[in-house]
């Protein structure tokens, strides 16, 4: 956790950016990457020579170079370790005309951050904004993965709150409880097609470190882990230096993290080579049958992303590979020919999960969409008995466009570090998700449909037309109506009709 003095400095920063007229939040999310990348080649040098000074021979690795640079500047002076002490202009003209042209020729650090410095712009507009950047960043201790994990993540949670860049962040909760329900294992190949900030991939990280500490003990898995283990693509280049950064951030060396457009490019080599999707992908885009991979037209013939992506995700998932997904709510019960072929994929040929109907505020600001997490296993065979349905009216945050947060830190996400009392429960049900997930094989499946959570077998999907949307299976609770006897209520009738006649008598006697 990242104590309030830093998270003050990221505010003070952040608005001298702004002032400084960098109001793109992700530019200056870049421009903040670019540095932390620069202090980590630092970092990694040191070591080096650390080592070569124990063992007492020449340097394995050398990451900046000997000698000048090709306008004569020492080389030395590019290294985090030297230009941070120089004067804010001078550092100015280092970092600007000397270390970004040295960065966009790296090639030492054979990494997946490296390969996205190749084209790293120097945007930022003063020495002294500079100056300050440098000096909170080398304050930060960056041997500590959960502090340095903690800021970057803090910096990203200011593209959701900046405007129109929200998309490219699902609220890390929700992520949280996807990857608590499909449970990372050390061996899993995970991937994101639609990776933006890599936040999925963080997420699933942090599970295996926390639940799997042998991941990192067992040489073997420790590999598979910082180098085999997590995939992610995405078509904006800034996108996937921010997604790089934050995987750094988090503990994994050398994640893939690549250029793709998932929807348009072949990708026969990664057929069937994932055991857990987990993604948010795109929502209401729509691409030409020209521009679209042929193998997903075979599986499902449409414009649309969302539908697209499904069938990304069926191609991309080994045979027993799991998926946890965000769709829009239309996914559910589109009648198009379209929709109702990829439900009835879903439900006939592989094998539905669960249904996860998450309430319209969640993606607020930037769009008031209804969504639903889907979650299924890919087995080419069917095996959908029942599906698992949710029906979430409360995720810890106000829905309305200002999210602000309705319990304590330590009680927000799906595992809340304190336990929630049965009120609370009705501000944040994702506790209630988790907990009733696990036992969706067991008393889950007596659950009577008028709860929040049920199940419905697939008969009555089948008959439903393939129709995902909870609505359509949930029932609902009528408060019982007293029936009275008609004897009595006419009797009533007889009296108010005996009253009434009085009362014309009555008012008859004033008028005369």
């Amino acid at each position: 956790m990242i104590t309030g003095e830093i998270k003050s400095k990221i505010d003070t920063i952040w608005n001298t950016f702004w002032t400084g007229g960098i109001s793109n939040p992700l530019e200056v999310i870049e421009q903040i990457t670019y540095l932390l990348f620069l202090r980590r080649l630092d970092d990694l040098h040191t070591l080096e020579e650390n080592k070569s000074a124990r063992l007492i021979k020449p340097l394995e690795r050398r990451i900046f170079p000997e000698g000048k640079d090709a306008k004569g500047r020492p080389c030395e002076d590019l290294r985090w370790s030297r230009f941070k002490h120089l004067a804010s202009a001078e550092m100015y003209t280092v970092v600007s005309e000397h270390v970004f042209p040295f960065l966009r020729t790296l090639g030492g650090d054979d990494s997946t951050y490296a390969h996205h410095m190749k084209d790293a712009r120097f945007t930022i507009p003063t020495p002294a904004l500079l100056a300050k950047v440098v000096d909170l960043l080398d304050g930060v201790p960056m041997e500590d993965r959960d502090t340095k994990g903690d800021l970057y993540e803090y910096m990203l949670g200011k593209i959701a709150s900046a405007g129109q860049n929200g998309q490219f962040r699902t609220p890390r909760h929700i992520i949280r409880l996807m990857v608590e329900m499909t449970a990372p294992q050390p061996t899993d190949l995970i991937c994101d097609p639609a990776c933006g900030t890599a936040g999925f991939l963080v997420a699933a990280g942090e599970y295996l470190r926390e639940h799997h500490p042998n991941v990192l003990h067992d040489a073997k898995l420790r590999e598979h882990f910082h180098h085999r283990m997590f995939h992610g693509f995405d078509f904006d280049n800034t996108m996937l230096r921010i997604g790089s950064m934050n995987m750094l951030l988090h503990g994994v060396e050398n994640p893939d993290i690549r250029y793709r457009d998932s929807l348009a490019q072949d990708h026969a080599g990664d057929e069937e080579a994932y055991t857990l999707v987990l993604a948010n992908p795109p929502f209401a885009g729509s691409l030409d049958y020209e521009n679209t991979a042929k193998d997903l037209l075979q599986i499902v013939k449409t414009k649309k992303t969302e539908l697209l992506f499904l069938a990304l995700f069926l191609r991309l998932l080994k045979p027993g590979g799991r998926a946890a997904v965000i769709v829009p709510e239309g996914v559910l019960f589109g009648s198009s020919k379209a929709h109702k072929e990829l439900r009835r994929l879903l439900v006939e040929e592989q094998k539905l999960d669960a249904v996860i109907s998450l309430p319209a505020g969640v993606f607020r600001p930037y769009a008031g969409v209804s969504t639903a997490i889907l979650l299924f296993t890919k087995t080419n065979s069917g095996g959908t008995d029942h599906v698992w349905f949710y029906d979430v009216e409360a995720d810890g945050w106000s829905l309305d466009d200002k999210r602000t947060s309705l319990l304590p830190e330590d009680k927000i996400g799906p595992v809340p570090i304190i336990a929630l009392t049965p009120e609370e429960h009705t501000k944040n049900n994702l506790p209630d998700v988790l907990t009733r997930w696990k036992k969706r094989d067991g008393g889950e499946r007596h659950r009577p449909r008028t709860e929040k959570s049920f199940c419905a077998p697939k008969t009555d999907i089948v008959a439903q037309g393939y129709d995902l949307s909870l609505n359509r299976y949930k029932e609902v609770v009528h408060d019982e109506v007293q029936h009275r006897a008609p004897r009595e209520i006419l009797a009533d009738l007889a009296k108010l009709e005996a009253e009434i006649q009085l009362g014309m008598k009555e008012l008859d006697g004033i008028i005369g």
